[in-house]
């Protein structure tokens, strides 16, 4: 073996650089563990052909009222945004407790989460305070349990491009990630009445496939003797840069889940855009996804999430942002 092929061997490898050139601007909070970098440029500039493809309308059974874009974010960036997000976003691992048959049970949430947003009584201000959505004046203290946090520019031009084109509004931003195929979040339906009537909720993929799965809740029997005809189970294998909107009567009347998957090993990140009418929904959203734990930040060295401290930020030589006022 030549000397120079041994060195190569011994000698540490360094951890890839991303395929994304990182923004110099940064979006900051006191809120916010570490600041977020831009979306870059160049992943700006595609997103404006966005939808990469026409969606296709999905109502072909009982109650459901949805949009399936194959892909929404072109594929040329679907990859590239999922390692940016991944890298530069805080997640948490949520625990929490809940009463099952009177007594109170730990729940440990099977993939890591984050939030960004505000109900519709309150609005942010340039310099991220808060104030009364209709008078403008500075919250109340108490309003809030919880400190919530604005949508970063990256998740946020995404929010504005979704919502012109679908005609609906948000002012929430949830990401979930899934580490591998045992992260997953079990059958639920998005029918909080903080959401209103008829929410509307777009849930976009980005890196690994995962399996999407629907289904009715269940019908009352016919008080007129006829038979009920049960609507069929759905199943979308979901790929990086997929988006499913879902709206009208599909919340209240089905349930949706990314089941366990034995041996996928890729991580998923997994963006949805919703609208919370009051603020008991901006409680209930940081209660579940944010916690009162610490936050995880990726470590592409090690290839996981690893809890982020400010001050092996410092050890490093990173300076902590500057906390907005």
């Amino acid at each position: 073996m030549k000397r120079g092929a041994l060195d190569t061997f011994f000698k540490p490898v360094a951890p890839k650089k991303p395929k994304y050139e990182a923004s110099t601007q940064q979006s900051s909070h006191a809120s916010y563990p570490f600041a977020v970098s831009y979306l870059p440029e160049a992943f700006a500039e595609q997103l404006q052909f966005a939808p990469a493809e026409e969606g296709r309308v999905m109502n072909q059974e009982r109650d459901l009222d949805m949009v399936y874009y194959q892909p929404y974010i072109p594929r040329s960036i679907a990859d590239g945004m999922f390692e940016f997000l991944r890298q530069e976003l805080f997640f948490y691992r949520v625990q929490y407790t809940i009463k099952r048959g009177g007594a109170p049970t730990a729940i440990n949430t099977p993939r890591f989460t984050t939030v960004f947003g505000v109900d519709a009584t309150s609005r942010f201000t340039e310099d991220g305070g808060l104030v009364d959505a209709k008078t403008g004046k500075g919250i109340e203290k108490g309003r809030y349990k919880c400190t919530p946090r604005p949508i970063p520019q990256c998740l946020g031009l995404l929010k504005d491009l979704t919502e012109g084109a679908t005609g609906c509004e948000f002012n929430f931003c949830l990401v979930n990630y899934y580490a591998d195929g045992k992260d997953s979040i079990s059958y639920h339906s998005d029918d909080e009445r903080f959401l209103g009537e008829l929410p509307a909720i777009a849930s976009f993929t980005l890196g690994a496939k995962r399996d999407f799965l629907m289904k009715h809740k269940p019908i009352p029997p016919s008080t007129t003797g006829e038979s009920v005809v049960e609507p069929k189970q759905i199943k979308l294998t979901l790929g990086s840069g997929d988006m499913v909107l879902m709206k009208g009567e599909t919340q209240r009347n089905w349930l949706h889940s990314v089941p366990k998957r034995a041996g996928e090993q890729g991580g998923r990140i997994n963006i949805t855009y919703r609208q919370a009418l009051v603020r008991g929904g901006t409680d209930n959203y940081y209660t579940y996804n944010v916690g009162t734990g610490g936050a995880f930040q990726w470590n592409a060295r090690e290839k996981l999430m690893r809890a982020w401290s400010a001050d092996e930020d410092a050890s490093e030589g990173v300076t902590p942002p500057k906390q907005d006022k």
